[in-house]
């Protein structure tokens, strides 16, 4: 009944099996990939036809994350798995950016990527098995794709590089200090196709080293595809390039002098207005039947790639007259919006963030509902792209996956630096409204993320700052890279290169190619070009900030205290009695962790104050030798009963009022009177001695013996 093939590798500490024929068989290619106990099914299918007028490539790619994978019950109201979560979101994007440049030059068919997550053994993460899965899904359905590629995840740790680390290692890295990378390569046989990272301030050698330690891994995976498909592929589409060389001839005598008139506009708004007009003015100068041809659009790009890359790499010119290595004007500005706690704005030629933080408490915590587990974030980034920040009317809806990807680059970029929760407890949220851009926002958003922070006065370890790099690569083998590129440098060349960090090493590496593949060396000079860019642009932000400012009026205060675990009960009170009355009485907020570390929050300072006093006489326990102010409860014959301690009472035995001998208690005492007590020790039952008459009553300090 199943034409089954079946094939698996030790892959460091797993085993990887590669498995097709099985399931999903009316899809062009599907594979199920198990690591571990890890399983993510992938199934691939592509439209036969091209549709008519269609001049993109319609590539998409699915990644879901099944509850039942873990043995979950999703939460919320309808039980079941909604919208794609930010981790679907990411891991589509990490599978869709090293596969889509590597389908045939031309071929704009549909194609479909769904990756489902069957199982998850919570020790091996779904999205390298995804990856893998969805190549291999690929190289069999017969689709025109120049795979296949492998992805891996690398950590470093006592300066070594670790293949495909637990998921527990790498959930968060501030926690784990020893863990200081968490690296997602992609590539093929011969070249890396995509990175993406958060690092702990590496230097440049220590990350060029990790990812070509990570492309030495991809080779087995690669093998144990290609041995897949030898068994199990289809027969492959076939599909001829379209030949657009006529067209791209008459494209080029129509407009090149026009286009290269308007390419040479340094102003953003006048070049793009002259090459619309060039645009229009090729499109006039063409034949009717010229300007039916499908690949018209790709031709006009051809001519306009042709004359931005060529002038780069042969003269060393870029479209608005800078050097190669040349970073654009900055400004930074910060506290410019009196109510938020932190705001700046990072201006970086025509590319401007302004950036905004706010602080919270522990209620404000973002609850992330994973496979693995649930797990709470206290630093939030993110991205908002508006169409009015290049010039256009557009539709305004919730966040897409450019979106929420360049909002977790920045947090990347951003997560070593801060401090620890128990030296800072507040949840930080961190805005990024993007109100002009021409290249490289995300960088941007990093730039103003830091100093908004600072103006907050959040205590960062460092300034971090990021900067994108492109790339544009002839077929000869020369090439020139860029440092802060702009949106058409991005558009029309062939790599962009995001690098962030801080003076000491990178905390951040985004790499996308739109070739086959690029070498360490390129990679390397790109990295020591990035460098020189980052270092210029942390001088620039040290202009409007360098430390941590004061703290917002308008901030909440927030103090922590910790105490034993046995005494969280006494804190909570039956049915959360106790904790009600502190909140109440002191009108701070106050949250209690489960390992004994309490948060107190309010922006008035006597509030938190008193919230403190009360939680300590709670748990705190009295110290033999200490006095204490407390008031008589009780007189009794034998004594008086004194409230000392938060609830706690002690006796004062009526020999221990005074220094002369009483009938009876009550000559001196009154339910009521404050008095000063010393207290002596605990008897054999653990019940307190008392005593007055060591003590001045008038100025609470110990008479000499």
């Amino acid at each position: 009944m199943f034409n089954q093939v079946k094939k698996s590798i030790q892959w460091g500490e797993e085993t990887l099996t590669l498995e097709t024929g099985k399931i999903a068989r009316q899809a062009d290619g599907s594979v199920v990939a198990t690591l571990g106990e890890t399983s993510v099914m992938a199934s691939v299918t592509f439209a036969k036809e091209q549709k008519e007028g269609q001049d993109f490539f319609p590539l998409t790619v699915h990644y879901q994350e099944k509850y039942y994978a873990a043995g979950k019950v999703p939460g919320g109201f309808f039980k079941r798995e909604a919208r794609p979560s930010e981790k679907e979101t990411l891991t589509a994007r990490l599978i869709d950016r090293p596969i889509r440049p590597l389908f045939a030059p031309g071929f704009k068919n549909e194609v479909l990527v769904m990756c489902t997550v069957l199982s998850h053994d919570v020790v091996n993460d779904s999205d390298i098995v995804a990856m893998i899965a969805a190549s291999a899904a690929l190289t069999i359905s017969g689709a025109p794709f120049m795979g296949p590629i492998a992805g891996c995840r690398v950590g470093y740790v006592d300066g070594d590089y670790v293949l495909n680390p637990e998921v527990d290692d790498m959930q968060d890295m501030r926690a784990n200090p020893e863990q200081r990378l968490d690296l997602v390569v992609a590539g093929t046989r011969n070249a890396v196709m995509m990175v993406e990272s958060e690092a702990y301030e590496l230097s440049e050698d220590e990350m060029l080293g990790a990812v070509v330690f990570a492309h030495e891994q991809l080779q087995p995976v690669i093998d144990l595809i290609v041995s897949l498909a030898e068994e199990s592929a289809k027969e492959p589409y076939e599909f001829t390039p379209p030949d657009i060389s006529s067209i791209c001839k008459a494209v080029k005598e129509a407009g090149e002098e026009k286009m290269r008139a308007a390419y040479a506009i340094t102003d953003k708004q006048a070049r793009v207005s002259s090459v619309a007009s060039a645009r229009q003015e090729i499109i006039e100068n063409l034949s009717e039947e010229q300007r039916e041809d499908e690949s018209l659009n790709s031709a006009i790009k051809k001519l306009e790639a042709a004359i931005l890359r060529g002038d780069v790499v042969r003269n060393g010119r870029r479209i608005d007259g800078r050097a190669l290595d040349e970073v654009r004007q900055i400004a930074c500005e910060t506290g410019l919006l009196p109510r938020a706690h932190g705001s700046a704005l990072f201006t970086r030629g025509e590319t401007q963030g302004l950036v905004v933080t706010t602080l919270g408490t522990g209620d404000d915590e973002q609850i992330v509902d994973a496979l693995h587990g649930n797990f709470r974030s206290n630093f939030l980034l993110h991205y908002n792209f508006p169409p009015y920040s290049v010039g256009e009317a557009g539709r305004v809806g919730p966040p897409g996956r450019r979106e929420i990807g360049h909002g977790k680059l920045a947090w990347r970029a951003l997560q070593a630096v801060l401090p620890a929760a128990t030296d800072f407890p507040y949840t930080v949220r961190v805005v990024s409204e993007i109100t002009e851009s021409n290249g490289s926002s995300s960088m941007a958003s990093v730039c103003g993320a830091s100093l908004s922070m600072m103006d907050a006065g959040v205590p960062l370890k460092a300034p971090v700052a990021g900067v994108a790099m492109g790339l544009v690569l002839e077929e000869d083998g020369s090439y020139g890279i860029l440092t802060d590129i702009l949106g058409d440098e991005d558009h029309l060349g062939d790599m962009d290169f995001k690098v962030a960090g801080t003076e000491r090493g990178i905390t951040s590496l985004q790499m996308d190619i739109k070739v086959a593949g690029i070498t360490p060396e390129i990679m390397k000079t790109a990295l020591a070009q990035a460098k020189e860019g980052r270092l210029h642009i942390l001088g620039e932000m040290a202009k409007a900030l360098t430390e941590a400012g004061e703290f917002s009026i308008h901030a909440p205060r927030i103090e922590t205290m910790s105490i034993p675990t046995d005494k969280i009960r006494d804190i909570i009170g039956p049915g959360g009695k106790v904790i009600r009355e502190i909140v109440e009485v002191s009108g701070a907020k106050v949250d209690v962790n489960d390992d004994g570390m309490i948060k107190i929050a309010s922006p008035d300072g006597e509030a938190i104050k008193k919230a403190y006093d009360m939680i300590h006489a709670i748990v705190a326990e009295p110290e033999a030798g200490k006095i204490y102010n407390g008031k008589v409860v009780k007189v009794v014959d034998f004594g008086a009963f004194v409230n000392f301690f938060g609830k706690r009472d002690g006796l004062v035995h009526v020999s221990q009022i005074a220094n002369r001998r009483l009938d009876h208690p009550s000559e001196v005492l009154k339910e009521g009177q404050d008095v000063w007590v010393k207290l002596m020790g605990f008897d054999d039952r653990g019940k307190v001695r008392l005593s007055m008459k060591v003590v001045d009553q008038k100025t609470g300090q110990a008479l000499p013996r």
